[in-house]
């Protein structure tokens, strides 16, 4: 480690903040020394907040119907190789049900840009949800909506909401979304969200195609002075029926390293090990945890489904991905030292 990695580092955890180009130059020329000093500084703040628990949160994916056609999706509206599923209000308050008597708190309701959950199916749903699990939180992930909808969704009782920001840059988000989907609307849904007290989630891929050192240093900057209460990352995985099936999967090892910045600058943060990173590595999940982060997302889909909900090739559903398999989990997570709980 140079002198100005070196300093870098030091101020990083000092300060929790670096500038841009400073980011640049901790990503692009960290070494073996940089990566573990702020991974054993990560899991310290990560153990200061949530000490050795690791949280669970119970993932429905309610739809794989989506209006957009991002061009790194699996599930993207042109893909017509898709299988297309929809879970009723009635599977999905079923699912709920086998995750809250397995002891999950959280259920976070994922899909695609699905016009059929309009406001007044959603809103239904939530209340239903609250009624029948009061100690519970209700996530969403159903992409970009308008403010109002958003409103309308809190006072319906959701607790928080993800949309991951993708990426901090304006031409990099072109290039990788369709002409009528913008950087600005992204922006302008987190920014409302967090104004709306939705505990706000944002996130990016690590190694998406035309992604440069510069664009994940913005991707920092704008996660430390946004602050979400909740941060998706995980590698790129190409999926084989997008425009973007030849380009190569991102790295397990810069995505860890990105969790321990991120947990450095977001102290509080609900940072998941992703299904990602547990695809692309037998054991990324638990790479993931060791570098700061401290949420694990157990699939609780009817399992008809589970392998229609496919946003890359080779996306785990079944072992320790599965809600079922809980137990397997949790023996996975006791071996590196931490202990799954269920909480909200």
């Amino acid at each position: 480690m140079d002198n100005y990695m070196n300093e870098l580092v030091y101020k990083l955890m000092d300060s929790r903040k670096l500038e841009t180009e400073e980011y640049i130059y901790l990503i692009r020329y960290r070494d073996h020394d940089t990566e573990e000093l702020l991974r054993e500084h990560a899991v310290k703040v990560r153990k200061e907040n949530y000490g050795n628990e690791v949280l669970i949160r119970g993932l429905i994916e309610v739809s794989n119907i989506c209006k957009n056609d991002c061009l790194y999706c699996g599930i993207r509206k042109s893909n017509w190789r898709t299988e297309r599923y929809r879970l009723s209000e009635k599977e999905i308050l079923s699912a709920a049900e086998t995750g809250y008597r397995l002891g999950f708190k959280t259920f976070v309701l994922q899909g695609g840009e699905d016009a059929w959950y309009t406001d007044e199916r959603l809103e239904k749903l939530i209340r239903q949800l609250k009624k029948r699990y009061p100690d519970c939180a209700v996530t969403l992930s159903l992409g970009e909506r308008g403010r109002e909808s958003f409103e309308r969704l809190r006072a319906a009782g959701a607790d928080r909401y993800l949309l991951r920001h993708e990426t901090a840059d304006r031409e990099h988000y072109r290039k990788l979304h369709p002409q009528e989907m913008s950087f600005e609307h992204r922006m302008e849904c987190l920014m409302a969200l967090k104004e709306l007290g939705f505990q706000t989630g944002a996130g990016f891929m690590v190694g998406s195609p035309f992604q440069t050192t510069e664009n994940l240093a913005r991707d920092l900057k704008f996660l430390e002075e946004f602050q979400p209460e909740m941060c998706g990352i995980g590698p790129f995985i190409p999926h084989h029926d997008t425009p973007f099936s030849g380009y190569s999967a991102g790295s397990v090892e810069l995505t860890c390293f990105l969790l321990s910045v991120i947990r450095i600058i977001c102290p509080k943060v609900l940072l998941p090990a992703t299904t990602a990173l547990g695809t692309l590595d037998p054991e990324g999940r638990e790479k993931g945890i060791l570098s700061g982060a401290n949420v694990v997302m157990p699939n609780l889909s009817p399992a008809n489904v589970r392998g229609k909900y496919l946003l890359y090739d080779g996306k785990l559903a079944t072992g320790a991905e599965s809600a079922e398999n809980l137990l397997n989990l949790k023996r996975r997570m006791e071996k590196i030292g931490y202990v799954v709980v269920e909480k909200k």
